[in-house]
């Protein structure tokens, strides 16, 4: 990522929590967010009808593979979210889905012209930080240290896995950060 990029998302997301009227350690919910920037939400199930091969495959042992895709329709966007998967990884997914949308990254091809999936690892990195910051901010990871809960805990009160909350605690140094508090 580009530097300084990480600061700015952080200020993005305090910005997009003072746009719901949260405080930095509230707990976020990505469908309301989602909802207040008109952006509709469907589930992979949802698509059965249209796309019936592909939605069985994804839904049923290849869920690993499709998390969740924003789709253009001109200026209008929709994001598809892979309900196979536990509410707290959908709440990533759409976190990050969102996260373009926010850094306004331009749209564009999902598939090479030999079938492949086409990755901007930068965009991609910038998306999962945003959406990391949205759902656990700096000042979440540093209470959730600050009162002992556990990772389990945790992700039940902020709406994530267990992983994003071990992740965000990492990421932003909150366990030394509070370590260093008490000591203080």
């Amino acid at each position: 990522m580009r530097r300084g990029f990480k600061t700015e998302a952080n200020v993005l997301a305090r910005e997009v929590r003072d746009e719901l009227s949260l405080s930095h350690h509230s707990p976020l919910d990505a469908w309301r967010l989602a909802k207040l920037l008109g952006i509709p939400v469907v589930p992979l199930s949802d698509c059965r009808e249209a796309a019936p091969d592909a939605t069985r495959f994804f839904l049923n042992g290849g869920q690993e593979l499709f998390s969740g895709v924003t789709v253009f329709d001109g200026p209008r966007r929709m994001i598809v979210i892979n309900d196979a998967h536990v509410r707290g990884r959908q709440a990533s997914d759409l976190a990050n889905e969102i996260s373009h949308g926010l850094l306004q990254h331009a749209p564009s091809v999902a598939l090479d012209e030999r079938g492949c999936r086409v990755w901007d690892r930068e965009k991609e990195a910038e998306a999962d930080w945003l959406g990391g910051a949205l759902l656990v901010p700096e000042e979440a990871a540093m209470r959730i240290v600050s009162l002992g809960w556990s990772d389990r805990e945790a992700a039940a009160r902020y709406g994530v896995t267990p992983t994003m909350i071990r992740y965000r605690l990492n990421v932003t140094g909150a366990r030394k950060r509070v370590q260093r508090l008490r000591r203080h």
